[in-house]
């Protein structure tokens, strides 16, 4: 540094001179010497001394006052003037370098920028050895103490050195040395020795939360009391610490301290605070992150989106989470399909965010479809949830053009949905389309159908696709059969409902004690057969099935209702 400045002032001191006596005095080249190798002739601030063969120039504010005689001119020096050439301090000086007065203004400037390059801080080994040694051993109350008495003459060099070469990393021992050397010591505090510091005392296995928010206050400290210091970098890498502990107060904190130290955040710093903030199930505090993304149109690629929109997914902010989708999309920045399949499932799970749902589906190439079955079959669930059958069937057919195939689930809540709506030839079309994709239908699929059929009352479609269900399928379900037992027993056709008890077991299926009691109430209630109802009793008895004690009163309450009709008929008759 003291180099330096002695380089500037014999610039000035130069400069001042030729401003003031260059038209006054004028010297030819040849008889002027710059005579570095005098020693004993040089002035106080190393100048080489300046001597004249004639004309002696006794001025006051000139260098020196002593004056070089030609004798004292090495040889090689007088051949190199009588060629227009000298040297200073070992460099070559042609006439080029000087003006036409022999002024070496740029000389002297060169020299002195050789000075400065030629400054190199010389780190003492062994007190270097005695702070890495202290660094990594227990702190203690005279840790600071220890550093005293070790009279280390600091320099940013040093303490970058120290804390790069520790084995061990104590985040306790490095804050106290950082504080120490900072405050007790003035070393100068840049962003390159900030940076790797921080970097150092995350890089540590073992860290708590006290080295943590240790580091932090250091770091606050620092950014308020040393203006540009603290950078992105630096906060980033707080945020990440307060991450992997799930700080999300600290990580907040943090975040928001970006604007006071003139720090722009970037895609890592939305990334580690939106997730830790999410960790810690402040999902509300999450979007407001997310919102401040969106609108510095700062968005994450790749994974880190992908964990953003699943992060906000789990605490049911799907709708937030698709506007980050859209502004990913917008940027190209394109979330794994993982995390894409994520959003559309919870998309789906509400009735306002279906059609989000099915715009981002709309979103996916086709080459990636056919590996996004599960988003597909969501969507086309929630479509006929919200009894929109129509679009659910146009997504279909699209899944058959473009992929992913559908399934038979998908068809199934295709063919539910449009039961459901009474819309049964839809239903039935969409059971044909299904066999002629190669698919089988299932047993799902015919009760469904059959259901429906009951439950309008047309029996005949039922009884045709209960048919069509015993060719398909050896084993049937007691739903279909309790469907259509249901329907008969509305139109009062029980012997048709009979019919259907033996006929189940033929199909795999025992009669509940659900079918039994609906036939026996409608007998009692319908068709007052109290005899019917008693033989059903006791066949429910055979298979030790239980009828509930209301509808044996039911049928008693029949049977003796009857027997008093005929009696009072048969009085009547009498008299």
């Amino acid at each position: 540094m003291w180099r330096s400045i002695l380089a500037r002032q014999r610039c000035a001191v130069l400069r001042n001179y030729n401003a003031n006596y260059g038209s006054q005095i004028q010297v030819p080249l040849s008889n002027l010497i710059l005579n570095p190798t005098n020693s004993t002739t040089s002035n106080s601030l190393g100048f080489p001394q300046i001597s004249y063969l004639s004309n002696t120039i006794n001025n006051p504010r000139f260098l020196s006052n002593q004056i070089a005689t030609e004798n004292d001119v090495p040889i090689d020096s007088k051949t190199d003037l009588e060629n227009g050439d000298f040297a200073v301090h070992g460099i070559r000086v042609e006439n080029d370098d000087v003006d036409e007065f022999g002024n070496g203004i740029e000389l002297v400037e060169k020299v002195g920028e050789i000075d400065e390059e030629q400054q190199v801080y010389q780190i003492d080994e062994e007190k270097l050895e005695k702070v890495v040694s202290l660094l990594q051993s227990s702190a203690d109350g005279s840790f600071e103490s220890s550093l005293d008495q070790l009279n280390l003459s600091l320099n940013q060099d040093f303490v970058i050195k120290a804390i790069e070469t520790i084995e061990t990393v104590f985040v306790e021992n490095l804050v106290r040395f950082f504080k120490w050397a900072w405050k007790e010591n003035s070393l100068e505090v840049t962003t390159q020795v900030v940076e790797p510091f921080v970097m150092i005392c995350n890089s540590g296995g073992s860290l708590t939360d006290k080295d943590v928010y240790s580091l932090w206050d250091l770091v606050k400290e620092i950014g308020e009391k040393e203006d540009g210091v603290v950078n992105v970098t630096i906060l980033n890498e707080l945020i990440r610490s307060f991450s992997k502990l799930g700080k999300g107060k600290a990580a907040l904190e943090a975040f928001e301290k970006f604007e006071l130290f003139r720090c722009v955040p970037d895609a890592d710093t939305y990334y580690y605070t939106i997730g830790v903030l999410s960790r810690r199930s402040d999902f509300d505090l999450a979007c407001s992150v997310c919102q401040k993304m969106l609108d510095a149109q700062i968005i994450p690629g790749g994974e880190k989106i992908g964990g953003i929109l699943s992060c906000l997914c789990k605490g049911e902010k799907a709708k937030e989470a698709h506007a980050v989708y859209t502004a990913a999309i917008e940027n190209k920045k394109y979330p794994p399909l993982s995390s894409v399949n994520f959003l559309v499932k919870n998309l789906s799970h509400k009735n306002e965010t279906v059609q989000l749902a099915l715009e981002v589906l709309n979103d996916i190439p086709t080459e990636r479809r056919r590996r996004a079955i599960k988003p597909f079959t969501a969507v086309v669930r929630a479509l006929c949830r919200i009894k929109d059958v129509d679009s659910a069937k146009e997504l279909v057919l699209k899944m058959i053009a473009d992929g992913p195939p559908p399934g038979n689930a998908v068809f199934n809540f295709v063919i539910t949905g449009y039961s459901q709506v009474g819309e049964m030839g839809k239903a039935v079309e969409m059971l044909r389309l299904l066999e002629s994709r190669g698919l089988k239908p299932d047993v799902y699929t015919y009760s469904v159908i059959a259901s429906a059929y009951s439950n309008r009352g047309e029996m005949e479609e039922a009884r045709k696709i209960l048919e069509e269900a015993k060719k398909h399928h050896l084993k049937l379900s007691p739903v279909m059969y309790h469907a259509i037992i249901r329907g008969y027993c509305k139109l009062e056709q029980f012997d048709e409902a009979l019919e259907l008890l033996p006929e189940m077991k033929d199909f795999g299926e025992r009669a509940s004690a659900h079918e039994y009691e609906k036939l026996i109430q409608s007998l009692c209630l319908k068709a007052l057969d109290w005899e019917r109802a008693e033989k059903l009793q006791e066949e429910m008895k055979e298979k030790g099935l239980h009828l509930k004690g209301i509808t044996r009163a039911l049928v008693r309450a029949v049977k003796e209702a009857e027997k008093e009709a005929v009696e009072a008929q048969n009085d009547t008759l009498v008299s």
